[in-house]
């Protein structure tokens, strides 16, 4: 149990996938404009990432290295998270058409989004078995969900705001995501 809660904390919050690892950057500088898009899409990097860590870790312990082939591994688990998020447009398409809409171009980038693929191949180097794998998978997706809401919330906050001209738009996002990688730093006393 400990080392699952270790997993979950050192995944979510201390080594956070967007704002220590710096993987994921072009969905959380794109998509958190607004509260409500960014929920939609840390809800399907959740989903796509969990689901692609339980598929990878099947694949990868039950196919590829019985066949002795690991050296697929990345080819493979790419295809993986390609098929996954076909799937998660094709139904945000039919059931919500308004996140879908609002998702616009981003979510496609799910598919080319490194955090994905990154949290399979850690899973991979770090030996998890299919249980921690998904662990694992959750929690980042988790602590990227978290990173992209918080930017979210705090770029409607300071929209209207006085800002000078210089930093308007990108930069002042760019500084904020950079307090923002400095406050969750604070989480690695944790573990």
């Amino acid at each position: 149990m400990k080392e699952i809660i270790l997993i979950i904390v050192g995944s979510a919050l201390v080594n956070n996938v967007v704002l220590s690892q710096f993987l994921g950057i072009c969905p959380f500088l794109g998509v958190s404009k607004r509260v409500e898009t960014a929920s939609g899409m840390g809800g399907a990097v959740i989903f796509v990432i969990t689901l692609a860590s339980v598929l990878a870790s099947v694949v990868y312990n039950y196919i590829l290295v019985p066949l002795k082939v690991e050296y697929l591994q990345t080819i493979v688990f790419i295809l993986l998270i390609a098929a996954l998020v076909q799937f998660v447009e094709m139904f945000l398409k039919k059931s919500v058409q308004g996140l879908y809409r609002a998702l616009g171009v981003y979510l496609p980038l799910i598919t080319t989004n490194c955090a994905v693929l990154g949290v399979a191949i850690i899973n991979v180097q770090k030996d998890y078995n299919i249980l921690n794998s998904t662990i694992n998978g959750f929690s980042v997706a988790l602590g990227f969900a978290i990173a992209i809401i918080i930017m979210a919330g705090i770029r409607e906050k300071t929209e209207y705001n006085n800002i000078p001209e210089s930093f308007k738009g990108m930069p002042i996002t760019l500084l904020t995501a950079s307090l923002m990688a400095i406050a969750f730093f604070g989480f690695s006393g944790l573990i």
